[in-house]
């Protein structure tokens, strides 16, 4: 279900600017609130795959959505104007693989990765895959305590003394055959040898001390990515944008700019 978001935007003159936002696992969309409120010259659209059944209906959801908001046989790229995609986590592989289909004029990425599970020579990049069958097999069991161990991850000490935990929407928006679609596109996707095929800009926020998809995976999609810049952030773990949204709006904003420029 494509879903506009619920406080509506002006849209620039010239050319009109959309982000897509596709929000990591086990996380509706709202997390990015404040981020859309702090951009209010772009046009927001959000994806909500929080009830998807399958791996194949996560997908479809995001392709179908990006698809409808590029160009068509009727206009050009100036008529419909500007397609940024911001992914976080699972969203963010999500968004790596509609930008190798060129469905995207920019990416926008926080705590990303091509790859989520990694070999033991790789585990500097990802997870092992048998951890994330695991998370799969007590999703069963103890949905609420998976989810909960997931979130203890995802800040460093520092942030959850600060509070930060706590700005996050509470466990138990998404379905759990949603949660277990998820966990496979994380097992199985992998967009690592696409990277070179990506020609739009790509803005990537990550956070050094993320325990999900640790910072190299940052640094190996700078290395591979024909266009990106890396903005990484000191003593943060998974949610590099929470607390932080009007930094990183405004760095945002400059660099789509200066792509604008180019």
């Amino acid at each position: 279900m494509i879903a506009s978001d619920s406080n509506q935007v002006k849209i620039q003159q010239k050319p009109s600017r959309t982000i897509l936002w596709l929000s990591g696992w086990s996380m509706p969309d709202t997390v990015f609130d404040r981020l859309r409120e702090l951009l209010p010259d772009f046009h927001h659209i959000s994806v909500d795959y929080s009830d998807a059944d399958s791996p194949e209906t996560m997908l479809l959801l995001t392709e179908t959505a990006a698809q409808n908001l590029m160009i068509t046989e009727c206009k050009t790229r100036a008529d419909r104007g500007q397609l940024l995609i911001g992914g976080w986590s699972l969203g963010g592989l999500l968004a790596l693989r509609l930008a190798v289909k060129g469905l995207a004029d920019g990416l926008v990425l926080f705590a990303a990765t091509a790859r989520f599970t990694r070999s033991v020579e790789e585990r500097d990049r990802g997870w092992a895959d048998a951890y994330v069958r695991q998370m799969m097999k007590g999703l069963m069991k103890d949905r609420q305590g998976v989810e909960t161990k997931f979130r203890q991850n995802m800040f460093t000490e520092a942030e959850w003394e600060a509070g930060l935990g706590k700005r996050f929407p509470l466990i138990g928006s998404w379905t759990t055959p949603a949660l277990i679609a998820g966990l496979q596109i994380l097992r199985s996707e992998e967009v690592l040898s696409g990277l070179p095929e990506i020609e739009c800009p790509v803005l990537l926020v990550h956070g050094t001390e993320d325990k999900i998809c640790p910072f190299n995976a940052a640094a190996e999609l700078v290395a591979q990515l024909p266009q990106a810049e890396l903005l990484s952030i000191a003593d943060c773990g998974h949610a590099s944008f929470l607390g932080r949204e009007d930094e990183i709006a405004e760095e945002l904003r400059r660099w789509w700019d200066e792509q604008q420029d180019d």
